[in-house]
């Protein structure tokens, strides 16, 4: 444990929220002449919903950009801060994400963003969180569902494995995400959630 200054953390939640906040799904999909992915699906700008215009190169690159600025905030905060600093860079950029201030605070659910943070924070928790993914999705190809049962299981993993300041963080990460969830919460409950791939 390292003893960043109140400051330094000031600095690295910035840093992450500004990266964070950066809107790749809406500006990959701009830029290929789809319009506003907003305008479709669920709404937000995430991979999923980018996967429902059809083009699957645009998801998947959202999917990596999205991933990589939460793991570049918490890389950068930590070479300059420390561990300490990087946990709330980490923060910050699922904060970003999920609440971009250059969209009146309404961006994706950050999923993508939280397993980039993980990626870079302690890979074996990032791995945890992909293979419960993967095999909740080979199941029920359900992508919420899937996010939502991964999500859970990575403070438990973090836990075990004894990362324990990945598991402090990484609980208020996963309410967040799961509240972002609300509404596909009501959907499956209603068995009205859509397939992973199903077009708008």
């Amino acid at each position: 444990m390292d003893s960043s200054s109140p400051p330094e953390l000031l600095i690295a939640f910035g840093l992450g929220y500004l990266l964070g906040a950066i809107p790749f799904g809406l500006l990959l999909t701009h830029l290929a002449g789809l319009g506003d992915v907003r305008q479709i699906g669920s709404g937000n700008i995430g991979a999923t919903n980018v996967l429902r215009t059809g083009h699957r190169g645009l998801a998947a690159a959202t999917l990596l950009l999205d991933a990589a600025k939460g793991a570049a905030a918490v890389l950068i905060a930590n070479y300059c801060f420390g561990q300490t600093a990087a946990a709330i860079a980490g923060l910050g950029a699922l904060l970003g994400h999920i609440f971009p201030v250059w969209l009146k605070f309404k961006g994706g659910k950050g999923v993508a963003t939280f397993l980039g943070v993980l990626s870079a924070m302690a890979w074996e928790v990032a791995a945890i969180f992909a293979i419960v993914w993967l095999a909740v999705a080979a199941v029920t190809r359900i992508s919420s569902l899937s996010a939502m049962v991964a999500t859970v299981a990575v403070p438990i993993g973090a836990w075990v494995l004894g990362y324990n300041q990945v598991a402090a963080v990484s609980v208020l990460m996963a309410a967040i995400i799961l509240i972002k969830h609300r509404g596909n919460i009501r959907r499956l409950l209603a068995g009205e959630e859509p397939k992973i791939g199903a077009k708008a």
